[in-house]
């Protein structure tokens, strides 16, 4: 046999644990090259450069 809880646990500490479980807004950062809005440490989906270099061809 397993180990089994001796009580219930309330809905206010189950809860209270689960406090850190929401989800966040991504950062965003505006892109230097375009001024457009990228994710960080991310290529620019917009003009393809990525700390000032420019690394894919966009069409």
């Amino acid at each position: 046999m397993g180990a089994l809880p001796k009580r219930k646990i309330s809905k206010q500490r189950k809860n209270q644990r689960r406090a850190h479980h929401a989800l966040s807004e991504p950062t965003l950062t505006t892109c230097k090259e375009c001024g457009s809005k990228r994710l960080t440490h991310n290529v620019c989906p917009k003009c393809g450069t990525f700390k000032g270099v420019k690394v894919l061809k966009v069409s």
